[in-house]
């Protein structure tokens, strides 16, 4: 189906899930990104390249931003600060730029990019509903946003990814986002995905679903700030999205865990859509002759 698609109906899909995730300054970051010069922090066949440029990181950035919520003071500082339903758009293109400097951008460009970040963070901090201090430079807190991070990728691509990773790339992508993570102030990321599941378990005794968690969760689910046309192919992101979620973080989140239902509906519809993304997303092949 997709051969058929006119170059220009490509193209048009294209430029607009790039300016939806990029932003304005989209072009400007992308040339600096991959025509600067310079030592990069990991190299061409390294596999964090190959997980954070594929498609499935659509599904992935969702599923991470609600398996995230699950911690009262991550969901706390989201909901105080970040802007996430004034400027929904906004907070995506700044962790999209982010993700593209530090995956891809020189060391130079990597490093101003997490000194931005830690920057921001010194300066949120505040009190949950219930009374309990937060800051987002907190070591603790900060390794909680990564690892629900790191876990959301990876279970995305082994999913969805057009190239799935090995067992040995698996471990290679935890331990280079690791090298992200420890950068922005995350203690002894995990390396493995052998810990990084120790690591979220450990977690499990501090999460639950607070009332701003359940109402971030509706607003990304249901009431994204779409034209009505698009909320269809959404709608089956954000399905594919619960669908990935450890099962023990669904109720939190009052979501339904419906195991028929998600391997012959969501999966394939999951699959279509990551599938049309990338496809419109891929620079077209060069034409014969």
């Amino acid at each position: 189906m997709h051969r058929l698609a006119p170059p220009r109906a490509r193209d048009r899909l294209g430029d607009a899930l790039f300016r939806r995730v990029a932003g304005p300054s989209g072009p400007e970051n992308r040339q600096r990104i991959h025509g600067t010069p310079g030592p990069r922090w990991f190299g061409p066949d390294e596999p964090i390249r190959r997980v954070h440029g594929d498609a499935s990181m659509f599904v992935g950035g969702l599923s991470a931003l609600l398996l995230q919520s699950l911690h009262p003071l991550a969901m706390a500082a989201v909901a105080a600060h970040s802007g996430y339903r004034g400027d929904p758009w906004g907070r995506l293109q700044r962790t999209s730029t982010f993700l593209a400097y530090t995956t891809y951008g020189t060391a130079e460009d990597a490093q101003r990019a997490v000194d931005g970040v830690r920057a921001v963070h010194e300066r949120v901090r505040g009190r949950t509903p219930d009374g309990e201090p937060y800051r987002a430079g907190d070591p603790h807190l900060l390794e909680w946003v990564h690892i629900a991070e790191v876990d959301s990728f990876l279970r995305a691509h082994r999913r969805y990814g057009a190239r799935p990773l090995d067992p040995a790339e698996c471990d290679a992508y935890v331990a280079a986002a690791g090298r992200v993570g420890e950068a922005l102030g995350v203690v002894r990321p995990p390396r493995t995905t052998a810990e990084l599941a120790r690591r979220l378990d450990a977690y499990r005794p501090e999460l639950r679903g607070t009332d701003e968690a359940r109402a971030a969760a509706r607003f990304i689910l249901l009431r994204p700030p779409l034209p009505w046309p698009v909320r269809v192919p959404y709608g089956m992101l954000a399905a594919a999205a619960v669908a990935l979620l450890p099962p023990w973080a669904r109720a939190p989140l009052g979501l339904p865990l419906l195991p028929r239902a998600e391997r012959w509906c969501v999966r394939p519809a999951g699959a279509a859509v990551t599938a049309t993304i990338r496809w419109a997303m891929s620079p077209p092949p060069p034409s014969a002759g």
